[in-house]
C-alpha cells in the first residue's frame, strides 16, 4: 500500500546561506584532519615497454539475417500500419519489397518506433529532449532465430498510457476525416448544427441536455474558459480542420518516442503548452497548480533534468537580453528608482541585478536545475495571469502558481526544514536548500492528450513547432520509404 504522505526522500539536506560571511543553518559533518601523503612515485622511471598493446578491433556489424515467407508476410503487413503510430499522415499502399530491402525498412520502422522518426539532426535546438541512442538490429536478428516478431515489435512502442491513448485517439480523428470532417461553425449556426457539430468529438453528451453544457464540456477539452458561450475562441477552436489535429496527435505521439522507456516515479512535470505543472510520487499525479510559461516569443524548451537546489529570497541577475530590449530604454534613473542595482562599468561591462526582497520577478523562491537555455521555476509577486485561461506570457522560465508547497513537499523527509519554508523566506535573506537527492524535471510539451475516457483534449500550438514536426514525420517517412525501394533486391 503506498505511503500516503509525500516523500522525495530528501534527507539530510544543507541550507547555505548565500550571504557572505554569513554561518549555515545545518553543518556537514567536520572532515577529519588531512595526513600527510604518502609519496608513491618510484625513484626511478619505468623501463619503457618492450611491445605495443595489441591494436583495438572494431566488432563488425551484424549480418542481416535472413527471414522466412510468413516472416516476410508479417514484416510487409506491419509495414503497411505506420499510420496507426503516426508515421504518416495517410494510409499507402506498401512498397513490394523482399530480402534484404524489407529488413531494411523494418529495422528502420523498428527505430523510428522505438526513438522516433525524426533524426536529432533535424531538431530545432529548443526540442532538448533527445531521445536514447537505439540499434534494434540485434533484437531483430534474435526475435528472427527465435520466430517471435510480432512479440518484438511490441516492445518497440512506448508501453505509456498517454500514448496508447493518442494512438486510440489517432484512429477516430483519421475515421472523421474519411467521413468528411465536420462542418464550420459561424456566430450564426443554428442550435441543432452546433449539437451536431460537436458530437462529432464528444460521445459523452445525454439526450435533452443543455447546449451550454456541452459547449462548456468542449471549451475545457481546448483549455477555454468553459462560459458555454458560443465566441470567438470557442469558434476558432471547433474549426480547426481535422487535418491539423490529426497532425497533432502524430507530433504528441513522436514527442512521446523521445522519452525514456520509464520516467522516474517522483518527478515533477510541465505541460509548456496547458501551463500547468504536475508533481508525480509512485508514477501517480499528487499535486498540479497552474503556471506561466513562454511567450510565443519566448518559447520554454523540452527537456529534462534534475531540480538541485532552491533558492530563497533569489535576487534576479537580468539576463543580456531582457535587459537590453525592455530595462536600459528606462534609463539609469528609472532602473535605479523601481530598485534594480547596476553592476560594473561601462567600460568592464555592466549588468542589471534586481534585489531579493518582495517585488523580485523571482518572487520569494526559485528552483534551479543544470540546463543550456537558463530557465527554471520560480515564484512571482504577478499573481493575476494564473486567473486567466492564456498563461504564455514569460521569458522562458516557468512562474509556479503554488511555489510554498511545491518546496514544502521537496523537503517534507527533513524534520529540520519540514514546514520551515515560510520561516525561511521571513527571514528576508538569500539563502540556497541543496537537494542531495535531485528531483527529475521534465518540460515537455503536449498539445493533445486524452482525458480518462478517452475523449481528446488540445491545446494551441503557440510556438508553431505541432505544423513543424507533422511536416518532419513525413519528410522523414517519404525519405525512408525512397530509400527502400532504391535497397531493393
Amino acid at each position: 500500500m503506498r505511503n500516503s504522505t509525500y516523500r522525495f526522500a530528501f534527507a539530510g539536506l544543507t541550507l547555505i546561506l548565500l550571504n557572505a560571511g554569513s554561518s549555515a543553518v545545518a553543518q556537514l559533518p567536520a572532515k577529519p584532519p588531512v595526513k600527510a601523503p604518502i609519496n608513491l612515485l618510484p625513484t626511478t622511471p619505468p623501463p619503457m615497454a618492450t611491445t605495443l598493446p595489441p591494436p583495438v578491433v572494431p566488432t563488425a556489424p551484424l549480418p542481416l539475417p535472413r527471414i522466412s515467407s510468413a516472416q516476410a508476410a508479417f514484416l510487409t503487413n506491419w509495414l503497411a500500419s505506420g499510420d496507426e503510430q503516426g508515421l504518416s499522415a495517410s494510409a499507402g499502399k506498401a512498397n513490394a519489397l523482399s530480402g534484404d530491402a524489407l529488413v531494411r525498412a523494418a529495422l528502420d520502422r523498428a527505430s523510428a518506433l522505438y526513438r522516433g522518426r525524426v533524426d536529432t539532426a533535424d531538431f530545432l535546438e529548443v526540442w532538448a529532449l533527445r531521445p536514447a541512442a537505439f540499434d534494434p538490429l540485434p533484437g531483430f536478428t534474435q526475435a528472427v532465430k527465435a520466430d517471435r516478431l510480432p512479440q518484438w515489435v511490441a516492445t518497440l512502442t512506448p508501453r505509456y498510457a498517454g500514448y496508447e491513448a493518442l494512438r486510440a485517439g489517432l484512429a477516430t480523428y483519421e475515421a472523421i476525416r474519411d467521413s468528411g470532417g465536420w462542418p464550420k461553425l459561424t456566430a450564426t449556426s443554428d442550435a441543432a448544427t452546433v449539437r451536431a457539430r460537436l458530437a462529432i468529438e464528444d460521445k459523452t453528451g445525454t439526450p435533452g441536455e443543455p447546449l451550454v453544457e456541452a459547449i462548456q464540456r468542449a471549451q475545457r477539452r481546448y483549455g477555454l474558459n468553459p462560459t458555454g458561450l458560443l465566441d470567438t475562441r470557442t469558434l476558432t477552436a471547433l474549426n480547426v480542420p481535422v487535418s491539423e489535429r490529426i497532425g497533432a496527435i502524430m507530433a504528441n505521439m513522436e514527442r512521446w518516442r523521445w522519452l525514456p522507456r520509464s520516467l522516474p516515479v517522483n518527478r515533477v512535470q510541465v505541460n509548456i503548452a496547458a501551463a500547468v505543472l504536475t508533481v508525480f510520487e509512485g508514477d501517480a499525479p499528487i499535486k498540479s497548480m497552474r503556471a506561466v510559461t513562454g511567450s510565443p516569443d519566448n518559447a520554454t524548451p523540452m527537456l529534462q533534468s534534475n531540480i538541485h537546489s532552491i533558492v530563497v529570497n533569489p535576487p534576479w541577475n537580468v539576463p543580456a537580453s531582457i535587459a537590453k530590449r525592455e530595462l536600459w530604454p528606462k534609463g539609469r534613473a528609472t532602473l535605479k528608482k523601481q530598485g534594480y542595482r547596476i553592476i560594473g562599468t561601462p567600460e568592464t561591462g555592466e549588468r542589471i541585478v534586481q534585489p531579493a526582497g518582495p517585488n523580485s520577478a523571482l518572487g520569494r523562491l526559485k528552483f534551479d536545475f543544470e540546463n543550456p537555455f537558463a530557465v527554471y521555476l520560480h515564484d512571482t509577486p504577478a499573481r493575476a495571469k494564473f486567473s486567466s485561461y492564456d498563461r504564455l506570457a514569460s521569458h522562458g522560465c516557468i512562474r509556479l502558481e503554488k511555489p510554498v508547497p511545491l518546496a514544502e513537499l521537496m523537503v517534507q523527509s527533513n524534520p529540520e526544514l519540514a514546514g520551515q519554508i515560510q520561516t525561511l523566506i521571513d527571514t528576508g535573506k538569500t539563502q540556497r536548500v541543496q537537494l542531495p537527492q535531485q528531483v527529475a524535471v521534465y518540460l515537455l510539451y503536449w498539445t493533445a492528450f486524452a482525458s480518462a475516457n478517452g475523449t481528446m483534449n488540445f491545446r494551441a500550438d503557440p510556438y508553431g513547432w505541432d505544423k513543424l514536426l507533422a511536416e518532419k514525420i513525413e519528410a522523414s517517412s517519404r525519405r525512408a520509404a525512397t530509400i527502400a525501394i532504391a535497397s531493393k533486391d
